[in-house]
């Protein structure tokens, strides 16, 4: 169980100024190409209710929505928005970013996290600084942006998670995020997130250390779910993380599936376009004779230029 003292220190009312501001210009400006980007995909957030208004209570009929965002934050957050810098977006997973090794490097910070989170999963740190590198904005020098957003979906933090991919840890009993939420009040007697709450653990994502630690858990389920379902999964630090990053990219559903060869050539279709645009997406089905072939050659390729530990070693 987390102290619920030190735990309040993790919610939205901490951020400073700036950061509050940063995350009220970004939810602002992606959740209305966020949901047609959802509906236009079929994700699985959209299947659990993700087309509902969000933590912040933005509708389609109101994309701004800024006195509601107002509201859960601080009043210093509307005087620091003027000046807020623009939002660093999530590029399609098409081309290298410079990745920093621990050490001395650009995310040295995070080393003690992602060692905390590694000694509490028991998975390589190096494994789950991989997974984080690959799905994090970058920043000048390759830094993590914690406090990134996807514009053309709920996605954000250092694990990009999805609300009801964040949602569904937090009420997944053993996690670190479930702990965290009862220890702050956030469940009702059924497990289930309070609707009140719901904004604070959304805002929690952008928080360092709660973002690791659920890519963690995330890391964790998924493996163990890939395995039960058959696919073959080595004990090496490399082969963990790659298939981690397979079910923290995909989802764990189409993450089996996508192992399996059994995509269907329309998922496969949509999932490529989702990440290097239509118009590539059919330039690549047309080389490689199929949608699925096409999806299968571009992943695999991406993730084994990017989820690589042996550079977090």
């Amino acid at each position: 169980m987390i102290d619920k003292t030190a735990s309040s220190d993790l919610t939205a009312a901490n951020l400073s100024a700036s950061q509050k501001a940063r995350l009220i210009y970004d939810t602002a400006r992606s959740e209305m190409s966020g949901r047609l980007w959802r509906a236009a995909l079929g994700s699985a957030d959209e299947a659990k209710g993700e087309s509902k208004p969000s933590v912040t209570g933005l509708h389609q009929s109101d994309p701004i929505g800024l006195d509601r965002l107002l509201a859960i934050l601080d009043p210093a957050s509307k005087a620091a928005l003027d000046t807020a810098v623009p939002q660093v977006e999530v590029p399609a997973k098409t081309s290298g970013d410079a990745v920093s090794a621990m050490g001395d490097g650009a995310n040295a910070r995070y080393a003690g996290m992602l060692g905390a989170a590694a000694e509490r999963t028991g998975l390589p740190a190096s494994a789950l600084a991989a997974i984080v590198d690959a799905e994090a904005a970058k920043g000048p020098g390759g830094t993590w942006q914690p406090y990134s957003r996807n514009p053309r979906s709920s996605a954000a933090g250092l694990g990009q998670f999805l609300n009801g991919t964040w949602e569904g840890e937090a009420v997944r009993s053993g996690t670190w995020l479930n702990s965290t939420a009862e220890a702050n009040g956030w469940l009702d007697a059924r497990g289930q997130v309070k609707a009140e709450s719901r904004g604070a653990l959304l805002a929690l994502r952008y928080d360092p250390r709660a973002s690791i630690e659920a890519v963690a858990d995330y890391a964790r389920a998924n493996v163990a779910a890939l395995r039960r379902s058959g696919a073959t999964i080595g004990a090496g630090t490399t082969e963990v993380a790659q298939a981690a990053y397979l079910g923290h990219h995909l989802g764990v559903g189409d993450a089996r599936r996508f192992l399996a060869g059994g995509l269907s050539p329309d998922r496969a279709r949509k999932l490529l376009g989702a990440q290097v645009g239509s118009a590539a997406a059919e330039r690549r089905i047309a080389q490689a004779g199929g949608a699925v072939a096409a999806h299968r050659s571009w992943l695999m390729d991406y993730v084994g230029k990017h989820v690589r530990p042996e550079r977090f070693a």
